[in-house]
């Protein structure tokens, strides 16, 4: 029986060109990304462009977000090889002192204002452009680069002690609680002679880092108030069978997760629906697929290995899009939707990466990687490259292969204090509310999968529940390493062994070798020191036995 088990497997991934070409074709999408972000930034003065047009060679002011993300782009360069780790503490170290030293004032003269920044600002002078808004979540997606830089760049060297200083100095100067102007939430915007708009962050977005950066703030903080004010609006939906937080451009479910890790933590809200933020994504993102495959508007490409929508060029100019629901679609996908979608679901992103690089590559591929937007049914393919869309898939694909941007930004004790703020707490055990214990055992395919170095396994014990199906939390830090226990027993619990087992059938991790109750478990498998390949995992309940592969790829 075991000889058959491996031989389904070596049939369903034969051969050991998968786990190289996918290795590479990520690789070199990466490092096209990080290309941008190094060789159109002014080495002057270390700020990134907004984006480049790659047809003729012309760039645009500086968008602070574009190098919020860039900031953590240089950091996964010198991980790595592509630039040594002195030139990156130069570059990073110059951007910081630009950011701290520039004016702080109203109008064209300045860079910022409370220590936030406008929104554009020019290249070389860093002063105000394009009549921008002093912009509070993209001066959040800018902090957050500069945290990830402070968390990376720990070293003795003069250099790297300025970068952690201006960090802290940059980040501390910024007056969060100012600009909710007496407002339970934060506002969008500031402008010069308008000011405050009367916005306020609402409904679930990519301002979800931006208001846990602001409570972690030791200086001006917003408090618990402003983050239930937030989560309040939310709109909890279910399209194709997938409920979760609703947002139809899949950057919302993206740009936050860039930098923190979300699996196995959960706030007040999802800590009611059962599920996490990292899981709410994961949802997300099948969903527009599902959406984009039964293509309700009929556009050309749509299908199963052809998905995207989200904020990007159109053939009639920017736009924020996306579905379900139809927000504006119009024909026009986008690589970084489905690209920065990576880390929460790759069996289904890793098709389309392939299919735009081998089908669509003539038209798509840049210097700088895949073009911003493309709609095939209009045979129109945009100029350019945006750093807001080329930032999240370097992170996020760093994140799926190796979680270390994850990693070393939530070790930031301001990043941990802004989510204790925000009310998260570990959650050690998962039970959807929405789902009755099954009636017998279900074994889930591992997400994400293929996977490097992490991955959660999911199984569903039968039996009668106990208890309401709220989540159960843990008060514990809120990191990387410490999550995911395993749960309580009981009189009505089964022992469960959930076994990892190579190739040739040897065991390589025993996850599970205990009494489990009823009900979804969800373990997490650390690959750390096995090489890539194929391995399957096989849960046994009582006399029931059931078996999946799983892929590493290093």
């Amino acid at each position: 029986m075991r000889t058959s088990w491996i031989l389904l497997v070596l049939l369903l991934f034969s051969g050991t060109g998968f786990a190289q070409s996918t290795d590479a074709l990520l690789d070199t999408v990466q490092h096209t990304a990080f290309n941008f972000f190094w060789n159109e930034a002014n080495p002057a003065t270390g700020l990134i462009p907004d984006r480049e047009n790659v047809d003729v060679g012309s760039n645009t002011p500086c968008s602070i977000a574009s190098l919020g993300f860039g900031l953590t782009a240089i950091n996964i360069g010198v991980d790595h090889g592509w630039v040594t780790r002195q030139a990156a503490a130069d570059r990073v170290l110059t951007a910081l002192r630009t950011l701290w030293y520039g004016p702080q004032g109203n109008g064209d003269g300045y860079t910022g204002l409370w220590g936030l920044f406008y929104h554009f600002i020019d290249m070389s002078t860093a002063k105000r452009v394009w009549s921008s808004e002093l912009s509070t979540i993209d001066t959040g997606l800018l902090l957050a680069g500069i945290i990830d830089s402070k968390q990376y760049f720990t070293g003795p060297g003069s250099t790297e002690v300025a970068i952690r200083a201006y960090a802290d100095s940059i980040y501390y100067r910024m007056n969060w609680d100012l600009v909710r102007n007496f407002n339970p939430g934060i506002l969008m915007e500031w402008m010069p002679g308008r000011g405050f708009s009367s916005a306020q962050w609402h409904g679930y977005c990519e301002a979800m880092i931006m208001y846990i950066l602001a409570a972690g703030s030791p200086t001006y903080p917003v408090d618990s108030i402003a983050w239930a004010t937030w989560t309040s609006t939310y709109s909890w939906v279910n399209y194709y069978g997938l409920a979760h937080v609703g947002f139809a451009p899949l950057f919302g479910h993206q740009y936050s997760h860039c930098w923190i890790d979300f699996r196995g933590m959960a706030d007040d809200y999802m800590r009611a629906k059962g599920i996490d933020y990292f899981e709410n994504s994961r949802r997300a993102t099948h969903a527009q697929r599902a959406y984009c495959s039964a293509n309700p508007g009929k556009f050309a490409g749509y299908g199963d290995s052809l998905w995207g929508i989200t904020a990007s060029d159109t053939p009639t100019g920017y736009k924020a899009r996306g579905g379900p629901p139809n927000e504006g679609d119009d024909g026009t996908l986008v690589p970084t939707a489905p690209l920065s979608s990576i880390a929460f679901a790759p069996e289904i992103v890793i098709p389309v990466l392939r299919n735009m690089w081998n089908t669509y590559r003539p038209q798509l591929w840049t210097k700088y990687g895949f073009r911003d937007a493309f709609n095939i049914g209009l045979n129109w393919w945009d100029s350019d490259v945006i750093g807001i869309d080329q930032g999240p898939i370097i992170i996020m694909i760093e994140n799926y292969r190796t979680g270390s941007v994850w990693k070393r930004f939530m070790q930031n004790p301001d990043v941990q204090r802004g989510l204790r703020v925000a009310g998260f707490q570990r959650v050690t055990e998962v039970r959807d509310p929405e789902v009755n214990i099954p009636a017998r055992l279900e074994l889930l395919q591992n997400y994400p999968n293929p996977f490097n170095p992490t991955t959660t396994i999911e199984f569903r014990m039968p039996g009668e529940t106990k208890g309401s199906g709220a989540a159960s939390i843990d008060n514990g830090p809120l990191t990387v390493d410490n999550r995911m226990g395993s749960g309580g027993w009981g009189s009505g619990s089964s022992w469960v062994r959930l076994v990892v087992y190579d190739m040739l059938g040897r065991e390589v991790a025993v996850l599970v070798n205990e009494p489990r109750e009823p009900g979804h478990h969800a373990v997490t498998f650390n690959a750390n020191g096995l090489a890539s390949g194929v391995y399957f995992y096989r849960v046994t309940v009582r006399d029931r036995s059931m078996f999946k592969t799983l892929v590493l790829l290093k």
